[in-house]
């Protein structure tokens, strides 16, 4: 059985693990390798997770079978000063993915979002990713594109979506 659990500091090695495994399947095609790892080293080391938690309000989740970590999200509360719910990543190991591990995580924030008072839940996708059909099947609508620029050069091309709660 799965569960949806909180995660602390000491499951930042998981969660940049996890990372590590799907973007390269999930973005190989779309990015370069090397706009990946600049991603995956900007986004996913130590402090940057921290700065997420502790300045940003992140909340990051796991989902365990037994003692496996399969994938996590993180989400943030009044996002933007409004009642929304961002969810700002989600991922499942590749291998287990089709098993409704996906589902269960968006399923635990959408929840946790109700609690927070928040009337929609919003998230960023890559235009191209595939995942944005989860997303509809989800109950996701696209609100919106936004295009982010980063260093070096490199562009995040986003679809935001939406879902009302």
């Amino acid at each position: 059985m799965i569960k949806i659990i909180s995660a602390t500091a000491k499951n930042y090695p998981t969660i940049r693990d996890i990372a590590h495994e799907t973007w390269p399947i999930a973005y190989g095609e779309i990015l370069s390798k090397a706009q990946l790892d600049y991603m995956l080293g900007a986004f996913y080391n130590d402090e940057a997770l921290n700065d997420s938690v502790v300045n940003k309000g992140h909340h990051f989740v796991l989902a365990k079978e037994r003692e496996e970590i399969l994938g996590f999200a993180s989400y943030e509360h009044h996002y933007d000063q409004n009642n929304q719910t961002k969810i700002h990543k989600i991922y499942v190991l590749p291998q287990t993915q089709g098993k409704g591990i996906g589902k269960k995580l968006i399923d635990y924030v959408e929840n946790v979002a109700k609690e927070n008072d928040s009337t929609e839940l919003v998230l960023n996708v890559n235009r191209f990713n595939k995942a944005l059909f989860f997303y509809q099947k989800m109950g996701f609508e696209i609100a919106s594109e936004i295009d982010i620029e980063l260093e070096h050069g490199y562009l995040m091309e986003d679809f935001v979506m939406i879902k009302k709660l």
